[in-house]
């Protein structure tokens, strides 16, 4: 079951100038930084009440978010919900009709199983749901 709203992601194309607008100007908490392999990204941790802002960086100028840049530029790259049973969401939102970007869950930043829903099948807006370890 879908139970929270973990974070929303925006992509840049400098982080270290991402990093210090969310830390300097806005003066939001920074928790720091994560390479997530399985995506190509590193990722900044801004915690927010119940939720955080992630900045996404291409991981050493390569992978898909260098085409994600390209195309779209820097701004709101996804939205991710929290599930306490990732594999039985994905089940539901299968039948329901909705497609996937991968057909497995992979590993994404804080050691979280992580599945993307096509941007096609919800108005343009990228999805993410996760699952913490241990939450299910």
């Amino acid at each position: 079951m879908i139970t929270a709203l973990d974070h929303i992601a925006i992509a840049v194309p400098d982080l270290s100038r991402a990093i210090e607008r969310f830390m300097n100007d806005f003066g939001i908490k920074f928790e720091g930084t994560e390479e997530v392999e399985a995506a190509r990204t590193t990722t900044a941790f801004f915690p927010m009440d119940g939720t955080s802002i992630e900045l996404v960086h291409p991981l050493d100028g390569d992978g898909p978010l260098v085409k994600y840049l390209d195309k779209y530029g820097p701004g709101i790259h996804h939205i991710c919900f929290r599930s306490d049973d990732l594999d039985a969401d994905i089940a539901r939102l299968r039948e329901k009709g909705y497609i996937f970007t991968a057909d497995e869950p992979s590993i994404g930043a804080h050691n979280t199983r992580v599945i993307f829903i096509h941007p096609k099948c919800c108005d343009g807006v990228l999805i993410e749901l996760n699952e913490y370890p241990g939450d299910h």
